[in-house]
C-alpha cells in the first residue's frame, strides 16, 4: 500500500532515529536510586496500589513476612466467583454474558424479568445508524480491526446528538449502546477488511434482536448465519471471562486515567480500545496463535514432549520465535500458580477438541503449559512459578469455532467492553480527582545556545546531578 505520510528518505529516518534513541535513554538504576516504580509496578512485580473498586478482584498471591507467596487465582466480579457464574450457566445450559454485563454495570445480579429487559434493550442498541455501514464501516478500510473499532466509536460521537454530557444517566446510555454496537461494528469491519483486502466477498447479514451477543456474533461472520448451541455457548464463555478483570490492567487503568480528565464517552473507549490492541495485552492472544503455528511448522511430532521443549528452549534462548525470549499465553503479573480463566477455557477446549479432531492441537497447548517453567529453569536458572493465562487456550477455541485470527483480539474488545463501561462510570461516582502521576526530571539545565554557535553530532554529559550538588558560575547554568 502506497505511503499515505509524506515519505522521509530511509538514510534520514535512520539519522533521527538514531538521534531519539541516544537522547530517550534512561539509565534503569536511575529508577531504583530515586525510588521511581518504573511500571507503576512494585519490586516483586505487583502494581502499585492506585485506587479503589467495587467492581472486580484479582487474587492470585498472598503476603506472609512480606514475601509473596502464590496461591490458586480467583477472579471475582462484583464479589461473585467467576467460577460460580460459569457453573450456573452450565449447568442451566442457558448464554451469561448479558447477565455479567448487567453485574458488572448495576452492581447486582439480575431477576429473570430485569435480564429479559436489559437483553431487548441490548437487542434493540445493536441496529446502527443509518448509512453508517457505508459512511464509517466501508470508506478508509483498516488492515487492523482494532483500529477500525477505535475509529468506529470515534465518528459515533457525531451521530449522538448529547455527546459531551457525562452525568451518569447520560453515560450509561452511551454505555449500554456502545456494548450493544461493538460486536456489530467488528463483525462489519471483518467483512469490508475481507473484501478489500482479501479480494473476498462481504455479506451483511440483517441484525437479530433476540439472540445473544455470542449468536450474533457467529453468525455474522458466517456466510450462511448458521451455528450450533454449543458452539454459541463456548464463545458466550469466552466473553464471560473476558468480560473485567480489575482496575489496574493497562486498558482498564487507560479508561479510568480519561474519565478523570471529564473527557466524552467515546474518546474514553477509543483509548482503551488502543491500549487492548498492544502485544503486551489484549494482542497477546494474537502472539500466542502465531507461536503456536511456527512450533508446528518447525517441528514433527506436536504431541512430543521432548520435540516441544527442544523448540521451546530456541524460543526462550532468542533463537526461534519472534527474538524477545518470551513464550506467549505463559505467566501473568498476579496469578501465579493458576489463572482461573485459564482453568475454565483449558477444560472447555479440551471438550470440543477432542469431539471436533484437534486433540493434537490441544495436546500442543498442554505441553507448553506443562514444560515452560522447567524450560526457563534449564536456561534462566530460575524457579520462579509460571502458570498458563487467558490467551493460551483461547486462540484454540476461536480456531475452533472457524473464527478468523483478525478477530481474536477485537472480540476481546466486544467482551472487556462491559468491564470499562462499569469502570468509568465507577469513577466518575467516586473518582472525583484527575489522575496525574508524577515524573521527576533529571534533565540537566543548559544554556540556550545561539544558532551559529550550533555545531551537528553535539554530544553533552547527561548523567543526573541533583540540584544541591550542582555548582553554578555566576550568570551561567552548568553544562556537565
Amino acid at each position: 500500500m502506497k505511503n499515505s505520510i509524506n515519505p522521509i528518505s530511509p538514510e534520514l529516518l535512520e539519522v533521527m532515529s538514531d538521534k531519539i534513541e541516544k537522547k530517550s535513554q534512561i539509565d534503569l538504576d536511575a529508577f531504583w536510586k530515586y525510588g521511581v516504580k518504573r511500571g507503576l509496578r512494585n519490586p516483586d512485580g505487583t502494581g502499585v496500589m492506585a485506587g479503589l473498586t467495587n467492581i472486580c478482584s484479582v487474587d492470585g498471591y498472598y503476603i506472609e513476612d512480606g514475601e509473596r507467596i502464590p496461591k490458586h487465582g480467583v477472579l471475582k466480579y462484583r464479589g461473585i466467583n467467576i467460577n460460580n457464574i460459569v457453573e450456573a450457566c452450565e449447568k442451566e445450559n442457558r448464554f451469561g454474558f448479558e447477565e455479567v454485563v448487567y453485574l458488572l454495570l448495576f452492581g447486582s445480579l439480575p431477576t429473570a424479568n430485569q435480564l429479559a429487559l436489559f437483553k431487548e434493550v441490548l437487542g434493540t442498541c445493536r441496529q446502527l445508524p443509518d448509512t453508517y455501514i457505508e459512511d464509517v464501516l466501508m470508506k478508509n478500510a483498516s488492515m487492523d480491526i482494532m483500529n477500525k473499532l477505535s475509529r468506529c466509536v470515534l465518528t459515533s460521537y457525531s451521530f449522538d446528538e448529547n455527546p459531551d454530557d457525562v452525568s451518569i444517566e447520560n453515560v450509561l446510555r452511551q454505555s449500554v449502546q456502545i456494548i450493544a454496537q461493538l460486536p456489530v461494528m467488528m463483525c462489519y469491519a471483518y467483512q469490508v477488511k475481507r473484501m478489500k483486502f482479501y479480494g473476498k466477498s462481504m455479506y451483511v447479514h440483517p441484525e437479530k434482536k433476540e439472540i445473544s451477543t455470542a449468536e450474533s456474533i457467529l453468525r455474522s461472520i458466517r456466510p450462511d448465519r448458521k451455528y450450533t448451541d454449543e458452539e454459541a455457548k463456548l464463545l458466550d464463555i469466552c466473553l464471560i471471562l473476558h468480560a473485567e478483570h480489575g482496575g489496574g490492567n493497562n486498558s482498564t487503568f487507560a479508561t479510568r486515567v480519561l474519565t478523570s480528565s471529564g473527557t466524552d464517552t467515546y474518546s474514553s473507549v477509543a483509548a482503551s480500545i488502543g491500549a487492548l490492541k498492544g502485544g503486551k495485552h489484549g494482542g497477546a492472544n494474537i502472539k500466542v496463535s502465531r507461536m503456536v503455528e511456527e512450533i508446528k511448522n518447525n517441528i514433527e511430532d506436536i504431541t512430543d514432549e521432548k520435540q516441544v521443549f527442544d523448540y521451546l528452549e530456541k524460543i526462550v534462548r532468542k533463537q526461534a520465535g519472534d527474538g524477545t525470549g518470551l513464550i506467549y499465553g505463559m505467566g501473568h503479573a498476579v496469578y501465579l500458580l493458576s489463572d482461573p480463566r485459564a482453568v475454565i477455557l483449558k477444560r472447555k477446549a479440551k471438550e470440543f477438541a477432542y469431539k471436533n479432531g484437534y486433540e493434537k492441537d490441544f495436546q500442543l497447548l498442554a505441553n507448553i503449559e506443562k514444560l515452560t517453567p522447567e524450560v526457563f529453569r534449564k536456561v534462566k536458572g530460575r524457579n520462579k512459578v509460571m502458570c498458563a493465562n487467558v490467551d493460551l487456550y483461547s486462540g484454540l477455541i476461536y480456531k475452533m469455532l472457524k473464527i478468523p485470527e483478525d478477530l481474536y483480539t477485537p472480540i476481546f474488545a466486544s467482551a472487556r467492553i462491559a468491564g470499562w463501561s462499569a469502570h468509568r462510570l465507577e469513577e466518575l461516582v467516586t473518582g472525583g480527582k484527575i489522575i496525574r502521576p508524577a515524573y521527576k526530571s533529571i534533565a540537566l539545565p543548559k544554556k540556550y545556545v545561539p544558532m551559529d554557535e550550533r555545531i551537528e553530532n553535539y554530544y553533552s554529559k547527561t548523567e543526573y546531578i541533583p540540584s544541591e550538588q550542582r555548582v553554578y558560575k555566576e550568570d551561567e547554568t552548568n553544562e556537565a
